[in-house]
């Protein structure tokens, strides 16, 4: 783990222009993008950025420090890795990567059902440390199965996603052949060729694949094939009678992603969940629902006492960490700003990206005279 900004890329921009030039188009737009018209993707980040903080200068303080306590763990900063599908798609070994660099920092890293590294995997990089998001199955033997795994491989962290029963209209996921079922395009094999270092990276790691899901997965199928079997196998809308059976299942610790409104969160309360992701999928979703921070300040207000109140969706910076927590978030997670990390600058992407959330969010924090994370709610200009 380096301790030292690499002053090329200084922020979280410098590192997305970079991650643009550095990868094929159809990979960047397949991390960059919303669904329909891109309404919410903008809306989450600007929410964000509305919310206004109160500087003390003339009292004092010593030391910030970043540690937060969340399930019993002391995390050394109040932000963790968002879960994403496909990330290999995006950078080779971007999975492995970024777990390597969320243990290194004692920050959190959960692992999309769909990503690019086995639960196994995972558990191993990051002894343990990491989170498991699932996918809920159509069929309750593969469910079982991959919980059971997920126990075997010492992960303490369930993450159940709720949002996404159906997928979203992504109309330049759709031209670039990553639609369901996915295809390969004249124009994607030209950008290809356009990203060599990019292509010889994926050549020496292999194809990206949906690794934990490797073993369900027939051998020999095509693309089209595979893409229909991934829709038939998550075609599972989750429903109160499934979450329930979840929370039987697992004895550890149980977190719905996706939560938008009070009444889900209070469904969560009485199920003895112990903490909720408010999250609209990064606006991939549901382009004219509300924005993550939005719908997390409501909820907050009834329910920040009764359960762990976690928050993703249009987090890029350590200034959006700050405002997302003094907004009510008990905790944090960011995608997009780490897989333009890795994207742009390969295995350090991860380190980097996590040293300016926190030098970032330290002068903030030193700005407005918090020793402490969760002062920051002190600091909330009421409307």
């Amino acid at each position: 783990m380096k301790d030292q900004i690499n002053p090329n890329y200084p922020d979280i921009d410098f590192l997305r222009t970079r991650a643009k030039e550095r990868i094929p188009r159809f990979a960047f737009e397949y991390l960059d993008g919303g669904c329909n018209a891109g309404v919410n993707l903008k809306r989450n980040t600007d929410d964000i950025r509305n919310i206004l903080l109160k500087p003390y200068y003339l009292r004092e303080i010593k030391e910030v420090n970043l540690q937060t306590e969340l399930f019993g763990h002391i995390y050394d900063a109040p932000f963790g890795m968002a879960p994403i599908g496909l990330q290999g798609l995006m950078w080779p070994k971007a999975s492995e990567i970024l777990a390597k660099s969320a243990f290194d920092f004692n920050i959190p890293f959960i692992l999309s059902t769909v990503a690019t590294a086995s639960i196994e995997k995972i558990a191993e990089i990051t002894e343990g440390q990491a989170w498991f998001q699932l996918y809920h199955p159509a069929e309750k033997d593969l469910r079982n199965d991959l919980i059971k795994r997920t126990e075997q491989a010492g992960l303490s962290v369930l993450v159940v996603l709720s949002d996404v029963p159906s997928f979203g209209y992504r109309s330049k996921e759709i031209r670039n052949g990553l639609s369901i079922p996915p295809k390969i395009t004249l124009n994607n094999m030209l950008q290809i060729l356009g990203h060599p270092n990019w292509a010889l990276s994926t050549l020496l790691a292999g194809q990206p694949s949906f690794k934990t899901l490797e073993k369900y997965i027939p051998k020999g199928m095509s693309l089209k094939h595979l893409g229909l079997f991934m829709n038939k196998t998550f075609d599972g809308r989750l429903n109160l009678d499934r979450l329930k059976e979840i929370r039987d299942l697992w004895k550890g610790k149980l977190v719905l992603k996706g939560v938008a409104s009070e009444e889900d969160a209070q469904k969560c309360v009485e199920l003895g969940l112990d903490g909720i992701i408010v999250s609209n999928h990064g606006g991939r979703q549901l382009d004219h629902g509300e924005s993550s921070v939005s719908a997390l300040q409501s909820i907050a207000k009834v329910f920040g006492e009764k359960i762990k109140i976690m928050m993703d969706s249009g987090i890029r910076t350590g200034p959006d960490i700050a405002s997302s927590i003094a907004a009510g978030a008990d905790f944090t997670f960011l995608g997009r700003s780490f897989m333009y990390g890795v994207s742009a600058l390969g295995s350090q992407g991860g380190d980097q990206t996590a040293l300016i959330l926190k030098k970032q969010l330290t002068q903030v924090m030193q700005q407005l005279c918090c020793e402490r994370i969760y002062e920051l709610r002190e600091r909330l200009v009421k409307e």
